[in-house]
Order: structure tokens, then sequence, then C-alpha cells
């Protein structure tokens, strides 16, 4: 179980609590896109929390835990942008997440990544590959910004396939899958 309690975030105008579980999808909806974005850059430790706390299966986030909580999460950001050669992360501090040892060493070969972008159902290239890598990571918690309408059952799968999906999205096809909502 992720749990979110009062946390409150930069740019938010209150606090957000949530208890998301194993085999179901969780959607933070409403509110500020950048401030969904920072909840779930809180949940792996990338955000700073102004207050309230964030825990898996009762045990905080703390400094000594960060490393802990990143290896049982795969991150799906919501956009890649390229600025000529280098590949920037939006927002920022989401590059951390792939600067990470094990997510440059993931054992994917394009046979399986094409394969699994496929079961994506993202219309995007981008997306579904963005997605795709993670789900191939193998992660109990996958954290998906602005997932495409398109991908809603086949984060429904995942969630049933005894992930905890946590997603932020305004998309009526997410948040009507969704087993629990979060209005900001």
């Amino acid at each position: 179980m992720l749990e979110l309690n009062d946390v409150l975030v930069d740019g938010a105008e209150k606090t957000a609590s949530m208890m998301a579980m194993e085999g179901q999808v969780t959607c933070l909806t409403g509110g500020d896109e950048q401030v969904r974005t920072r909840l779930l850059l809180a949940m792996m430790g990338l955000e700073r929390v102004k207050s309230g706390f964030v825990s898996i299966d009762g045990e905080p986030l703390e400094p000594q835990t960060v490393s802990l909580f990143r290896g049982m999460m795969a991150y799906v950001p919501s956009d890649l942008r390229s600025d000529g050669e280098v590949v920037v992360y939006e927002p920022p501090s989401v590059q951390d997440v792939f600067a990470l040892k094990d997510n440059r060493e993931a054992a994917i070969s394009n046979g399986l990544l094409a394969e699994e972008m496929k079961r994506t159902g993202a219309t995007s290239p981008m997306k579904a590959q963005l997605l795709a890598v993670a789900v191939l990571r193998q992660r109990p918690i996958l954290l998906v910004d602005g997932p495409e309408a398109a991908s809603a059952d086949y984060l429904r799968r995942l969630a049933a396939d005894r992930r905890t999906v946590v997603v932020a999205s305004d998309d009526d096809a997410i948040l009507r899958m969704s087993d629990e909502v979060i209005e900001l």
C-alpha cells in the first residue's frame, strides 16, 4: 500500500491524502497539472514535501528509505522534449529518475520492448515507449503521469496483475477505469 497522508507540495493549495492498494488503479485528478506531477515525484522522494508524509506499507519515506522506495517504483513522465541531441525530461527533476543506475541497466531487448509498446494501446510512440519501459522493469508500483485514454484497459490489466497503479489524469476514460479517484 502506497499512502499519502496530508501531503502538501509546492504550488498546492490544499493537502492530499490517499491509499493506493495493490490490484487497484488510483487516479489523482483535478487541480493543477503541475501539482499532480509533483505529488507523483514526492512519492519517489524527488519532490520536497512541505507537510505530511509518504509511506509504503506503513514505512515512511525518509532519507534512509528513499532508495528502497524508488527501487519499488517505475515512473512514466507525462512528456519528453528534445533539445537538439540532448533529451530533456519535463519537469527537470524527472531526469533524476532516469539517471538511477538500475534504470539504465534494465535488460530490455528491442523485440520485447516493441511487443510491450503494442500492448499499451498508446497512439503516441513516445507514450507507448515510456509506458512499456516502465512496465518491463517489473516494479510493484507504477506511477503514470498523464496516460493516454487508449491505455486505460492496459493500465487496468496491470493492476489486475497485482500491481499498484497510480495515475495523474483528467481524462474521462482514465477516471472511469480507476478504482479510486482522488480530487485535488
